[in-house]
């Protein structure tokens, strides 16, 4: 059986708040899966939400891999011949 994910509950927070208890809304979201959005004015300017371990490395693989194409288009790669002499092998 698959496991059930615990639904996210979801607080309004104003910035200035938010910016003051970083530490406090980081360990409450985390522990009671809390997401929050953030307000300036009353206007929603962002969300936050913590993230499980698997969407963490997605988003970390995913920056990855647009800075490994940014540096091919940069033009800043290495041959295997390059690869193997500064490997010393």
């Amino acid at each position: 059986m698959k496991p059930v994910s615990k639904a996210l509950k979801t607080k309004l927070i104003g910035v200035k708040d938010f910016r003051q208890n970083l530490a406090h809304y980081y360990a409450q979201g985390v522990k009671n899966g809390l997401s929050y959005i953030v307000t300036n004015r009353d206007r929603a300017i962002f969300e936050v939400k913590p993230l499980s371990k698997k969407e963490a490395m997605l988003k970390k693989l995913a920056a990855d891999i647009a800075h490994a194409e940014q540096q091919v288009r940069e033009g800043k790669v290495y041959t295997l011949e390059q690869v193997r002499q500064r490997l010393g092998i």
